[in-house]
């Protein structure tokens, strides 16, 4: 019993460390960040439709990040705060 309960703390401890990548074949570019796609709407076309055409090859992560910004270049960043207008609509 006492040369077992070191063991298997051993085990435990070794399960519970972080996760290797294990996608090392994937097309994703580090560098490539939400706001940096945000900003060059061309690689963000190019993206979005790779991402409609063959999600599997780019991976979810960088299809995450073209949506967020398509997202940001539709809505904005936010801080522009809501303005209404001075004459109420007439029906």
């Amino acid at each position: 019993m006492k040369k077992i309960f070191p063991l298997l703390l051993t085990a435990t401890l070794m399960a519970c460390g972080k996760p290797e990548p294990t996608d090392t074949n994937s097309k994703f570019v580090p560098t490539e960040t939400v706001e940096s796609l945000a900003a060059n709407p061309e690689r963000l076309k190019v993206l979005r439709q790779q991402c409609k055409t063959d999600r599997a090859k780019l991976g979810d992560e960088l299809c995450y990040r073209v949506a967020e910004a398509t997202n940001r270049r539709f809505l904005g960043d936010g801080k522009t705060p809501y303005t209404p207008p001075n004459e109420s609509p007439k029906f």
